[in-house]
């Protein structure tokens, strides 16, 4: 259990949708930090489990669990999933649109979406949530499930200046910094450009413990000589390890980080952004993905190098 210290914060009227990986621990920060939690997920177990545990209710629908709720946060997996829980698409029973989250909302309301999604979506919802006088915040999160579990998450935000005000201090029950980085969709551009560079890192990282265990190296040893200088890492000191251990049944799986980096070139083909590494990183993973390892951490790249 995180031992996360939380800000004294007026008591808020929220709700959760997607009790995933991530989901499920951020929304326990936000009842330990003593807001009043409604929650959602499609696979309704799930929620009941979650109210058993951390209080709070569960709605069968994201527009019940959004009724009355001053703040709506999701993290589901992708943009179709988003708009299946916003606008009430693909969720079945009703009038389209009526069981989404912003058919339940009060003109006033906050939508923040914290999942990793395109630029083009968090546009699209935003526009939206303004012709119903909603507002809408894409605010994707970096640190993985650790980071959700420890509420020490980076969230990076795109939207306007008062829905962000209005949600920053809310969540910041998960996070350790939270930023406003620009105007909509520009939370997850932010995001984009944070999987390029982790792209870019692993499989450097991956090169250069499989070199060194080809020189016949004690690798351990290097990387914590070469840890106190320029290359030095968060990937280094927390994935050097592992991958010297050939142990990647945790953390952020190569599926997820395929998604992500299919984001990222597909809106460098939309701006002409050169990301030749990136693309080169992606089928990487694929052959990562064709060795069975769909859901080992993205630190595995080293497995092909391996034979």
């Amino acid at each position: 259990m995180s031992s996360k210290q939380y800000e004294a914060v007026a008591p808020r009227t929220v709700a959760f949708l997607g009790l995933g990986v991530m989901g499920r621990p951020m929304a326990a920060h936000l009842a330990r930090a003593g807001h009043r939690v409604t929650v959602y997920n499609r696979t309704a177990a799930k929620a009941e489990t979650w109210v058993a545990q951390h209080g709070g209710r569960h709605a069968p629908t994201p527009a019940m669990a959004a009724h009355g709720a001053d703040l709506v946060f999701a993290c589901v997996g992708n943009d179709d999933d988003l708009r299946s829980v916003v606008l009430g698409q693909d969720l079945g029973g009703g009038a389209r649109g009526a069981e989404g989250a912003f058919a339940g909302m009060a003109p006033g309301a906050v939508f923040v979406d914290h999942t990793t999604a395109s630029a083009a979506v968090a546009r699209e919802l935003h526009e939206a949530a303004g012709e119903r006088g909603l507002a809408f915040v894409d605010a994707p999160v970096s640190g993985g499930e650790a980071g959700a579990v420890n509420g020490a998450l980076t969230i990076m935000c795109g939207g306007e200046d008062a829905a962000f005000e209005t949600m920053k201090p809310v969540a910041g029950a998960y996070a350790r910094a939270v930023t406003l980085v620009g105007g909509p969709g520009a939370g997850q551009l932010a995001k984009m450009v944070n999987q390029t560079c982790i792209a870019g890192l692993v499989q450097g990282l991956a090169e250069g413990i499989a070199f060194g265990e080809a020189a016949g190296l004690d690798v351990k040893l290097v990387l914590e000589v070469i840890g106190k200088g320029a290359a030095q890492s968060w990937q280094m000191d927390n994935r050097g390890p592992t991958m010297i251990d050939d142990r990647f049944d945790f953390g952020f799986a190569v599926d997820w980080m395929r998604k992500d980096l299919a984001l990222v070139l597909d809106e460098a083909r939309r701006n002409g952004a050169r990301v030749p590494v990136t693309a080169l990183v992606d089928q990487f993973y694929a052959d990562v993905q064709r060795m069975g390892g769909g859901r080992w951490d993205s630190s595995s790249l080293i497995r092909r190098l391996r034979g």
